[in-house]
């Protein structure tokens, strides 16, 4: 019998300790995603990328149609170039699609370079809004409620407007 009291006085300790701690902590949650997608800046950073990638990709095309004329040309030459002549435009074909390669490889990864650039900065503000907001709301946590991101019940407290309002939009 004092072992069943003793379970209960520990659960009931348990419970209330547990209560008290939840009652102490605030929480809030907001779509970083949607908050970022609604920012002025992401919207001229998405543009520059946009005309950045179009560019590169202007440059690569502009590249594979010389190589598909110079493979043309070379086909309809072949019968009349030598055995060698011919492997060694083969190789030079084959060289100018390696240079397209590393091409598009060092466009991207400038591409991913720039895009880093550009967003971090735009995601530091976003992130201070919300610390900003959350703080002067009495909120000990916010959490990330993009679809897909762990949050099941978001029933608690939306800064998406009052973070939009924080950074003046």
């Amino acid at each position: 019998m004092k072992q069943v009291k003793q379970i209960a006085v520990a659960l009931l300790l348990f419970v209330a300790t547990t209560s008290f701690v939840n009652a102490q902590s605030k929480v809030a949650h907001i779509d970083v995603t949607q908050l970022l997608s609604a920012m002025p800046e992401m919207k001229s950073a998405e543009a520059e990328l946009k005309k950045l990638q179009e560019t590169y990709n202007a440059d690569i095309q502009a590249s594979m149609t010389e190589l598909r004329n110079k493979y043309t040309q070379y086909q309809n030459e072949a019968a009349a170039k030598s055995k060698e002549e011919n492997e060694k435009r083969a190789i030079e074909l084959q060289g100018y699609e390696k240079n397209i390669g590393d091409a598009q490889q060092a466009a991207q990864q400038e591409f991913q370079k720039k895009q880093a650039e550009l967003f971090a900065p735009i995601s530091e503000k976003a992130k201070a809004a919300i610390e900003q907001v959350a703080a002067a709301q009495g909120f000990d946590y916010v959490i990330d409620a993009q679809a897909g991101g762990g949050l099941i019940v978001a029933k608690g407290k939306d800064l998406l407007a009052d973070v939009k309002k924080q950074l003046g939009f």
